[in-house]
């Protein structure tokens, strides 16, 4: 198949819309549903992050991806009881397979913005991802194949019209890439970068120049992971996983600002105080997930004002005070932190360091490096300068 024809681009007055191949067939098979324009834009775009993430930690990978940034990317590591229970998988009755623990964390690590998300695995769709799939609001999927049971199990979903894309892991693009904006031909050379390259760890600037085989492992995820985010781009990661991502902001400081509060959530999402909260049985996910994030925010009287608790809870929970919030999140330790280009100014290590951050991966070359250097040390913060600039768009 050369063609696909798409119901309409970006929006719905933007027709015709389609995908093509100039030269050969295109590299994908549409095994279930109709994917639509940006549903393939975050296929196509979520797929490179989970090879590249496959191929440099030999583990596999999945990433949830929302309007072509990923919301969540991770690799296969397994859960602790406490991830399972945040994640909500603890009541699962099938073994969570490799492919699974990983989908369970992309997915799980920002479950505002995964919402109706769609998903990339860079292996072969089991039954047990799929399970995962089906409870999830989300558009679709793109693996290099998927068990018979899998395609069962995710042909149920959305009344048969969940989206499933199959993608033909030997296709390789050619080394020049283009695009068109507003009628002029855009023409560059494709981000072929190796980010596990060890050499990239080897200019430590600060004082503490040690990097943890875990920390290595985080900041290969949290490059290769902005490798494939809209810029400015900052991503927190820890065990195997980002848990912050800060897409698409015009300034770095709120880029980590950003990410930061989102590690933050991540991290408060595992307070005992949020996890034993009350919740209705009959609560959908969905209003779970946005009332638990506003529980542990700024708007907790949103949901725990009378004549509103009552509509998620069996009873009023205690609100969780801002000293209970700040003393939690100062436990949570050994995050790794990644910029898609050099930080400009201090205040985004300053920012980095209360969520816990204590390595840094950057791309140096700011003229205020010195003073970046200098506030990595205040903390004892471990940071290297990677020289390579990660820009998307």
């Amino acid at each position: 198949m050369k063609e696909l024809a798409l119901k309409y681009g970006c929006n719905p007055n933007q027709k015709p819309s389609r995908i093509f191949m100039e030269e050969g067939e295109l590299p994908i098979e549409v095994i279930n549903g109709r994917p639509g324009y940006i549903n393939l834009l975050d296929a196509l775009n979520s797929w490179q992050l989970v090879s590249e993430l496959k191929r440099a930690t030999g583990l596999p990978a999945a990433a949830s991806f929302k309007h072509v940034s990923p919301a969540g990317a991770a690799i296969g590591l397994p859960m602790s009881d406490t991830l399972r229970k945040v994640y909500f998988v603890d009541d699962l009755k099938v073994e969570l397979s490799p492919l699974a623990c990983a989908y369970a964390r992309a997915r799980g690590a920002d479950r505002m913005s995964s919402y109706g998300d769609f998903v990339a695995l860079s292996d072969t769709c089991d039954a047990a991802t799929a399970t995962l799939l089906k409870r999830e609001v989300s558009d679709g999927v793109i693996a290099p194949g998927y068990t018979p049971e899998a395609i069962d199990i995710l042909k149920a979903k959305r009344k048969g019209t969940y989206c499933v894309i199959k993608i033909d892991t030997d296709y390789r693009p050619l080394p020049i890439e283009r695009k068109q904006v507003f009628g002029i031909t855009f023409e560059q050379g494709r981000n072929e970068i190796c980010l596990d390259d060890a050499a990239l760890f080897e200019n430590v600037p600060t004082k503490n120049k040690l990097f943890t085989d875990e920390a290595r492992r985080d900041l290969i995820v949290a490059l290769i992971t902005l490798k494939y985010t809209q810029s400015n781009s900052v991503c927190y990661a820890k065990d195997g996983q980002a848990i912050g991502i800060g897409a698409g902001q015009q300034s770095r400081i709120h880029c980590t600002r950003l990410a930061g509060q989102k590690a933050d959530n991540w991290w408060l999402r595992q307070c005992p105080k949020v996890m034993t909260l009350p919740f209705k049985e009959d609560i959908r996910r969905a209003d779970r997930d946005n009332t638990i994030d506003l529980y542990i925010g700024d708007e907790a009287d949103d949901v725990l004002r009378d004549g509103t608790w009552q509509q998620f809870f069996t009873e009023r929970p205690e609100p969780l005070t801002r000293e209970e919030r700040q003393a939690w999140i100062a436990q949570n330790t050994d995050v790794s932190l990644a910029s898609d280009a050099f930080f400009p100014f201090g205040d985004n290590v300053e920012r980095a360091h209360k969520s816990g951050v204590r390595f840094i991966a950057q791309a140096g070359g700011s003229v205020r490096d010195d003073h970046v250097i200098m506030t990595a040390d205040k903390y004892n913060i471990t940071m290297a300068f990677t020289g390579v600039r990660l820009f998307h768009h």
